[in-house]
Formats: structure tokens, sequence, C-alpha cells
């Protein structure tokens, strides 16, 4: 795969971490749960991201209405790999992709003020029928980063970039199997 679309993320050798940004109300009875329960939504497709910049240009720092509260969702990479194991490019071929349990587009990864770079992320869309096996087998941990978010944004905000930088998650590239690789690869 190029590198421009390789996989990074925050990842040891049984879990990766992926993102979610959600409403009080969902994010309040997850973490209370220790799991996704209403009123997350089980009959739609759910988004997760394993980029923490991506996240944060498209809720807007936890800014955005109904996502105010940003989740690191770990989850085995087992899952992860199943997952990506039936995913089907939103670029690809519409009829496969509306039968797809799993969907996969890349999108320029963003720096902490929002700008566009020239490598991209991967947002892997989790559908329905996916959903309770999702929440229920590989997601192992729930973790409010919430009031870690809003410290880096008001640190970015002021001018402190560097200072907000040690606020991030590490992300380095993720090594999927080369048969996953070929599946996702952008052509």
């Amino acid at each position: 795969m190029a590198s421009q679309y390789e996989i990074r993320a925050d990842f040891d050798a049984r879990t990766i971490v992926v993102y979610q940004a959600y409403s009080p109300a969902i994010a309040d009875a997850a973490l209370r749960a220790g799991r996704f329960t209403a009123p997350f939504s089980f009959n739609r497709m759910t988004w997760i991201k394993p980029s923490f910049l991506w996240l944060m240009h498209r809720s807007n720092w936890a800014r955005k209405s109904g996502q105010e509260r940003i989740l690191a969702v770990r989850m085995t990479r087992e899952g992860w790999e199943a997952a990506l194991g039936e995913a089907v490019l939103t670029t690809g071929d519409q009829a496969a992709l509306a039968k797809a349990a799993v969907h996969v587009q890349w999108d320029p990864e963003r720096s902490e003020r929002g700008a566009a770079l020239n490598h991209y992320s991967v947002q892997v869309g989790v559908g329905r029928h996916l959903i309770r096996t999702f929440a229920e087998e590989w997601v192992v941990a729930l973790t409010d980063l919430t009031p870690q978010v809003r410290k880096a944004a008001e640190l970015i905000q002021k001018g402190g970039a560097a200072k907000a930088q040690r606020l991030l998650p590490p992300e380095r590239v993720y090594p999927l199997p080369k048969e996953i690789e070929r599946r996702i690869a952008r052509s």
C-alpha cells in the first residue's frame, strides 16, 4: 500500500484504539455501563477512526452539536482486522458496497489546526449487521478523552501547539496483513 494510505494508530500487541465523537447522552451511558448501550444505536452504521486528529477535525475538537464527547474505543486487533477483512471501499463497486458489512474510505489526514495533509486517514464504517459484534465482542475498553481534547484545543487556539502535541495519543503505522492491505488499498 502506498505510504500515503497507511493506517496510523495507537495500538499494542492485542488492541488498537479508534475514536468516536458522541452526544453527552450516548457517551455518559456507555461510560457508565463500560460498553455501548442505549441510546447508542445498534441499527445503523457506526464510523470508527484510528486517527485522532482526523476526528478532531470532524468534530471541531468536540464542539459540534452531537459530537461534544470524544471516546477512545480500545478494541481487539482481531476484531479490527476481521472488520477490515469484510470491507469494501466507498469509492469502489456500488453494488458490492450496498451489500458490504463494512465500508472503508480514505480522507486527507489533518493537522492540529485542521489543514489537509499529504497523506490519508482511514475511516471504517461498521454496518448494522456487525454492530453487536463490535460492541459486545471487539470493544474491550472505553475512555473519555473529552477533558484532554478541550485542553489541547485551548492550547492550540492560544498558540501552544507544541504543548498540545504532548496531549495527543501516539500513533504509528499499523502493520496490516497483506490480504487486508490489498482489500482496502486505493487503486
